[in-house]
């Protein structure tokens, strides 16, 4: 078995693919989440969601040509400067922005594209989809996290 590689069913595929819940598998199958427009703002929503992921297990790389590190992370200007391969990739961008960024996941081969509340382009997401991704739109990943996991008590 390759290096990384874990058994279970493809992720790029779009929900109705899934033969349980998609959004726990896609939870459940990730390791790395880039996170687009990451602040190093400890008040924004940005901040608390991937440090919250982080806390998680999650490998973040942030993704903001403003930054130069995040949560002890590397900021890269573009998920394309990205040097290891992404899972998911959690938009925290206006919805604007989203065809760019949907296409530079296709790029890089991420296998999701998560868009975060009030984050929503229907022609990306139909984009991204027909390329193989899976996608949400309009919805907190942090939230989903723990509606479908438990973190350990410390």
């Amino acid at each position: 078995m390759a290096e990384g590689h874990r058994p279970g069913p493809p992720l790029s595929h779009s929900a109705d693919q899934f033969p349980a819940d998609p959004v726990t598998e896609i939870l459940r199958t990730s390791k790395t989440i880039a996170v687009v427009g990451l602040s190093s703002r400890h008040f924004r929503p940005s901040f608390g969601v991937a440090q919250y992921m982080q806390s998680a297990g999650y490998k973040i790389i942030p993704v903001n040509p403003n930054e130069t590190e995040v949560l002890g992370e590397k900021s890269y200007v573009r998920l394309e400067d990205i040097p290891v391969p992404v899972d998911i990739v959690d938009i925290f961008r206006r919805s604007e922005f989203v065809p760019e960024i949907v296409e530079s996941a296709i790029r890089i081969g991420a296998k999701a594209v998560w868009m975060q509340e009030g984050v929503m382009h229907s022609e990306a997401a139909e984009r991204a989809r027909s390329a193989g991704l899976f996608v949400i739109q309009d919805s907190c990943i942090l939230k989903e996290h723990v509606k479908h996991f438990k973190l350990p008590s410390d």
